[in-house]
């Protein structure tokens, strides 16, 4: 079972301020557990970096930053202090390799997007009226 309470701090304080790309980048890189997502550091070498550095670089306020963009994204954009995020401290422990948080976060990710494709698709139909 995944850690609940980083899954749930994922949901509520980080995919609301994530950009359709950044939510696309995030799903792409669990599903493959590619080792371009990595964990116990922001960044290694561009393009490594861990869940919020590729959700920064994706996003208009923190895409010009390089290393710094995860953190800058999580404390200006996500209003979280990377020091006491559950998910990050649930995720540098093994990153890809905790299978069960990864399926996790990519069950969110998923819901997010059905989400957001259904608040477009009732929008798109109020414009239509």
């Amino acid at each position: 079972m995944p850690p609940t309470d980083a899954v749930a701090e994922f949901r509520r304080d980080w995919l609301p301020h994530a950009t359709d790309a950044g939510l696309d980048r995030i799903i792409d890189l669990l599903e493959k557990a590619s080792l371009l997502l990595i964990h116990g550091a922001f960044t290694r070498a561009v393009p490594m970096g861990c869940l919020a550095t590729h959700i920064a670089w994706n996003h208009p306020e923190t895409a010009g930053y390089e290393h710094e963009a995860g953190v800058m994204w999580l404390c200006r954009v996500a209003g979280l202090n990377p020091a006491t995020s559950t998910l990050i401290l649930a995720w540098d422990r093994a990153g890809v390799g905790d299978f069960e948080l990864r399926l996790g976060l990519l069950a969110a990710c998923r819901e997010e997007k059905e989400r957001r494709a259904g608040v477009e698709v009732g929008e798109a139909e109020l414009a239509f009226c």
